[in-house]
């Protein structure tokens, strides 16, 4: 089945892996066929742990990530090599179709150049489509080879290709790095090896092997989703992809980096829409590291160890985490993930310890790590240690130092490179130490309408609270609900009860925030995020919560803000005319956005201007007309104390900034004021074409000292 026929119930989105994984690695960073060897072996011995089709010889997915091949690479291309590390090969996925192939190598050699790259070569991959099954082979791409920004823009403009949907779906460039080179397909764990040849080869060399076998949970194969991903492999599922990847979305717009530059741009979006939750993780992490973050501190950024119901933590480690929080939510799920940039290679196991991962180290320097005990025959008398990973904890082996760094030490390294304890002292607050205000208390005589109001039941009165009113007993029940869905009951329902919360497609025990408080937590955050690749205070300036769920005297705090205060808030109605059905609600909705919107850009608590938000623009001419656009992704923050406005008058019209302001215009239709220049909005004034409408510069000019000194004298007797 073509997987993208959106005829059938397939969605890209419910994409889920689940798999063994395991790598060989040797500590001092000693390259040799046989760490390439015994991966494979080791990805044989987990084929168990993976799956396959109706056609037994396709499997859901396999393959192996090595370090850059550079003996074997100048004894078989055809073109000189720079030294080892100047240059960069992939593995890349190509529709069977040549003329397609011509236009998809003329994009990758344009957008080399333009990024500054040369191309120096192409490589047929020897493949043996023999091996394969037969559903994997009719699918089965061409394989060519050929760094990130390149890569990224290459995946972006393909889409923009005269091409058929299906050619553009089948490139897809598995690998383009300097470090390290990907094999793998739609394959199972004993095809890797006679489906490419090279991995056979004596002088195909490596210091570590990474090797996947994947399980695709309740969905559909394919080639590009086929494990290991560009950094990462990983057993287990990502219960949170859908919602995490909306919030990487939502940050884009405030992203900077002295890394990227003016190439920023370029790379995102950051995740590739229709990958697995395996993929998506990997889109994330594989930006972070390319950011200018080490690969452990944005493993740790994504996959926390669970630090807030532990007071045997250290307050440095502790601080770490809790200000990254501010930052990134986790990517929870039961999870093991093994990590690699070519030299640093590692593991570490989600809160839980909800995935087994096993490790042995022997006597010559080798890391064997797999979901799983047994998988390869290692003589007890060279094994030096046995151990498991345990949860939240890291296993990590730098190849280029030859040593493993302890948990212990990595963590307590990271947690030194900033004050983060300072900053979150000076920014982050409980809403428990806010300043106590009059809370609302509804009059008991209207609890009943209010019952009636928020959806409550006869049954959730006597089975759920009667009981825990009388006796202070947990509500006995089944899991799960046997009533009908909100979208089809000819019932009235609540707004919420039509979203229901997206869970793992597999079965994994519940979670309980208050009884497992040592690994779970339903704390949360409120206020402004900050640009998540920079380390700056301001980034954790933010009220605390320990639960998403506020009672009326938490509220009230929040509605009133004390004088002074970091932080500001308001109070937007949520009412609207039921009358008007769904289009009123929908307007109601635009106009609660509008309002938020216009809020945020009033300023501070006292109306006062403290950031302007603006875009990088481009002058663009139609029908020979010139106007302005935003630039994509170009958006900039500027600290502000005081807002002037110039503006050029086109004619009077209700702007969107006036809008916004709530600013009234006079029956001439220019924006009214008063004898101090001032609107009906205070603090903000007028002058010139604005208030007079068309007339000499020098009326203009005149209007323009006075309203200024009307602004003096106001600034000046405004208290501050």
């Amino acid at each position: 089945m073509d997987a993208s026929d959106q005829r059938s119930l397939y969605r890209s989105t419910d994409e889920h892996d689940a798999c063994g994984v395991g790598f060989v690695a040797h500590i001092k960073g000693v390259r040799s066929h046989s760490i390439v060897r015994q991966a494979l072996d080791l990805l044989v011995n987990l084929e168990h742990r993976g799956a396959a089709g109706a056609d037994p010889d396709t499997g859901d997915g396999a393959g192996i990530l090595v370090q850059m091949p550079d003996k074997f690479l100048r004894k078989t291309v055809d073109f000189l090599l720079p030294l080892a590390g100047a240059y960069g090969a992939g593995l890349s996925f190509m529709p069977t179709d040549h003329k397609v192939q011509s236009k998809l190598r003329a994009l990758v050699h344009r957008i080399a150049v333009e990024e500054g790259l040369a191309v120096l070569g192409w490589r047929p991959v020897p493949t043996d489509l023999s091996k394969i099954g037969k559903s994997a082979a009719a699918v089965a791409p061409v394989f060519e080879r050929q760094p990130y920004i390149a890569r990224k823009r290459i995946e972006h403009e393909v889409e923009t290709l005269s091409l058929a949907p299906h050619h553009r779906k089948d490139f897809y460039l598995a690998s383009l790095s300097a470090n390290t080179v990907i094999d793998k397909g739609m394959l199972t764990a004993t095809q890797i090896e006679g489906m490419f040849p090279d991995l056979s080869d004596p002088d195909f060399e490596s210091a570590l092997a990474l090797v996947p076998q994947r399980v695709s949970t309740n969905t559909i194969p394919s080639w590009p989703l086929a494990p290991p991903n560009r950094d990462v492999a990983h057993n287990g599922e990502i219960h949170t992809p859908r919602g995490t990847a909306n919030w990487m979305k939502a940050r884009e717009g405030l992203l900077q980096s002295s890394v990227f530059g003016d190439d920023l741009p370029k790379v995102l979006p950051v995740i590739t829409p229709g990958g697995s939750d395996t993929a998506t993780f990997d889109n994330v992490l594989e930006f972070l590291v390319m950011a200018g973050r080490t690969l452990p501190h944005a493993v740790l950024m994504m996959i926390p160890e669970s630090w807030s119901g532990n007071p045997a933590m250290a307050p440095a480690v502790r601080a770490f985490y809790e200000y990254h929080a501010s930052l990134m939510e986790p990517w929870d799920g039961p999870a093991s993930i093994t990590f690699t940039d070519g030299t640093l290679i590692g593991a570490v196991l989600d809160r839980n310890g909800l995935r087994p991962s096993r490790y042995c180290i022997t006597k010559d320097d080798l890391v064997i790590m797999a979901s799983e005990v047994g998988v390869l025959d290692i003589p007890a008398d060279n094994i030096v240690r046995k151990d498991r990973l345990r949860p939240g904890k890291m296993l990590l082996i730098d190849t280029g130092q030859g040593r493993i760094i302890s948990d212990e030490e990595i963590k307590r390294t990271l947690a030194a490179e900033q004050p983060y304890g300072e900053w979150l002292q000076q920014n982050f607050v409980d809403i428990e130490d806010l300043p106590p205000a009059a809370a609302e208390r509804p009059d008991h005589q209207t609890v009943f309408r209010r019952q009636q109001a928020f959806g409550y039941t006869q049954e959730d009165l006597r089975v759920l609270m009667t009981p825990m009113a009388q006796h202070g007993e947990e509500p006995i029940g089944s899991i799960g609900s046997d009533t009908t869905l909100a979208v089809l009951s000819d019932q009235p329902r609540l707004l919420y009860d039509y979203f229901t919360q997206l869970f793992a497609q597999v079965t994994n025990p519940l979670l309980d925030a208050i009884r497992e408080e040592l690994v779970t937590s339903m704390g949360a955050s409120i206020g402004p995020e900050g640009n998540l690749l920079e380390a700056v205070p301001e980034n954790c300036r933010q009220i605390k919560v320990d639960f998403p769920v506020l009672h009326n005297d938490q509220v009230a705090k929040l509605r009133h803000l004390p004088p002074g205060s970091r932080f500001c808030s308001t109070t937007l109605p949520l009412l609207y005319n039921p009358d008007d059905d769904g289009p009123g609600l929908e307007r109601a909705m635009a106009e609660l956005c509008r309002k938020a919107s216009a809020a945020v850009a009033a300023g501070d608590a006292n109306g006062h201007v403290r950031t302007l938000h603006g875009h990088q623009v481009s002058r663009v001419v139609t029908n020979g007309r010139a106007s302005f656009e935003p630039l994509p992704n170009s958006g900039f923050e500027m600290k502000a104390d005081l807002m002037l406005l110039a503006m050029g008058f086109v004619g009077p019209e209700k702007s969107r900034l006036l809008a916004d302001l709530d600013v009234r215009m006079n029956d001439r239709g220019t924006v009214g004021r008063d004898d101090q220049w001032m609107t009906n909005v205070p603090g903000v004034f007028t002058a010139g074409d604005m208030q007079r409408g068309q007339s000499l510069i020098v009326w203009g000019i005149d209007d323009g000292r006075r309203a200024a000194a009307a602004i003096d004298t106001y600034l000046a007797n405004e208290p501050s």
